[in-house]
């Protein structure tokens, strides 16, 4: 069973909006027994040569929308991701923001595009199989109460987006700026991409991941097995990263390249194969996440981490502080 850490997360530790300076956030380090505190920019002072941080390139697009109901009602509708089963862009999974909706509802969108409400998906209580008619129109990024004002779809991008498709932003890399992989790269550290699209994550605890799209290219697979064989570690930026990599991993650690569908979910019991490392943010109470922090960390080098968080002020959620787990 999970030892992951209970803990109660004040108000005041919830990061309201972007930092001044992306690598300017704090930033522990939990190496071994050991507990430090740095910022981010000074990342290059606790990685060696020879090992590799793996990021991930799905860029943040901006899924909520305005939803109109035949009386004129509005409500925002936040689109996730396409079903594995259904991918031809026309079926969507989606978060309506409104509990009243029902299976066959039509709700209409921005110039002629209109959303079909099916059925909850696969059980939950807040997302919904929707069939797309039409273009999906512009919306905005998606925004939780704990950040005041809306922001541009700029700030919820990291240095590392190429590829359209998170709901949410991959926020383990959002620290990260071109000057300080310059100087990450001109240390020995080396830089490999995956693909993996963020869908929404839940405001409820404990709720799984849903499948998401990955993809982890040939040459990322030869550096990270290169790399293994060196005695390097392999860092992931994100637990959007450690999910695409483990998914193509053999049991004895070897990994190859694939991509599709990813319905893997790492616990503790499960372990990691391939990842030695993580850069990850600070993550609520009871999430999933927690359980893939701990299959990496251990829970006792887990639970003093995030005992420590909260003593220190960190601060949480996609614009918070950091976290690098180096267990060896």
């Amino acid at each position: 069973m999970s030892a992951a850490p209970a803990f109660e997360l004040p108000a005041a530790l919830e990061a309201h909006e972007p930092p001044p300076e992306r690598d300017g956030v704090r930033l522990m380090v939990a190496a071994g027994e050991r507990l430090e505190h740095a910022t981010f920019r000074e990342l290059p002072r606790f990685l060696r040569p020879g090992d590799l941080l793996v990021v991930n390139t799905s860029a943040t697009v901006a899924p909520a929308v305005d939803a109109r109901r035949p009386d004129g009602t509005v409500f925002e509708l936040r689109f996730s991701t396409v079903p594995p089963d259904l991918p031809d862009g026309r079926w969507w999974i989606v978060e309506p923001r409104d509990a009243r909706v029902r299976a066959g509802e039509r709700l209409s969108l921005a110039g002629d595009a209109v959303v079909e409400m099916l059925a909850p998906y696969a059980g939950s209580p807040r997302l919904w199989l929707a069939r797309l008619e039409g273009d999906m129109p512009a919306g905005r990024p998606v925004r939780y109460a704990y950040v005041a004002r809306e922001w541009p779809l700029d700030a919820y991008q990291t240095v590392f987006a190429l590829h359209p498709g998170s709901a949410e932003m991959p926020s383990a890399g959002r620290p990260f700026t071109p000057e300080l992989v310059t100087r990450l790269v001109a240390g020995g550290v080396q830089v490999a991409p995956v693909l993996l699209h963020c869908g929404l994550s839940s405001p409820e605890r404990g709720e799984p991941p849903l499948p998401e799209r990955f993809a982890v290219p040939a040459e990322t697979a030869r550096l990270v097995n290169a790399t293994r064989a060196a005695g390097g570690r392999v860092i992931a930026v994100g637990t959007t990263v450690v999910r695409a990599l483990e998914t193509v991993a053999a049991p004895d650690g070897t990994l190859a390249p694939g991509h599709g569908f990813t319905n893997l979910v790492v616990t503790p019991e499960r372990g990691v194969r391939v990842v030695g490392g993580l850069i990850t943010g600070w993550h609520e109470p009871q999430a999933t996440h927690l359980e893939l922090l701990e299959a990496i960390a251990g829970p006792d080098l887990l639970a003093r981490s995030y005992a420590e968080a909260l003593r220190a002020g960190y601060l949480w959620h996609e614009f918070g502080d950091s976290h690098l787990v180096l267990p060896c």
